[in-house]
C-alpha cells in the first residue's frame, strides 16, 4: 500500500463550539469508513501552525484517496494538502 499525509486547515469561523467540531470530526471519520473501505487510517494529529491536522493514510487507489480527501473538504470544511510519502530509509536505499 502506498502512504499519504493528508493535511488539513478548518476554514476559519466554522466551527463556533467544540461539540460541532466533534460531530464533524467523528462524521467525517464515519463517512471515509464507510464510503472508503479501501483507505487505512495509520495516524491523526492535532497540530500548531498553518494546518490544524495531519492524517497519515495509506491506500492502493489514488481514486479512493482522493474521495477521502473530498470528504474532509466538504464534512469537514476544510482545504487540504495531500502527499504521498515513503519511509526514509527505503528513499535513502534507492539513492
Amino acid at each position: 500500500m502506498d502512504t499519504y499525509v493528508i493535511l488539513s486547515k478548518i476554514n476559519p469561523g466554522t466551527f463556533t463550539n467544540s461539540a460541532d467540531f466533534k460531530k464533524a470530526a467523528r462524521a467525517v471519520s464515519d463517512t471515509i469508513a464507510k464510503e472508503c473501505p479501501g483507505i487505512v487510517m495509520k495516524e491523526s494529529y492535532a497540530l500548531l501552525g498553518d494546518y490544524d491536522v495531519v492524517d497519515i493514510v495509506q491506500s492502493d487507489s489514488k481514486a479512493e484517496l482522493m474521495k477521502a480527501v473530498e470528504i474532509i473538504r466538504s464534512k469537514g470544511k476544510a482545504s487540504t494538502q495531500t502527499f504521498s510519502a515513503i519511509p526514509w530509509k527505503e528513499h535513502l536505499d534507492n539513492l
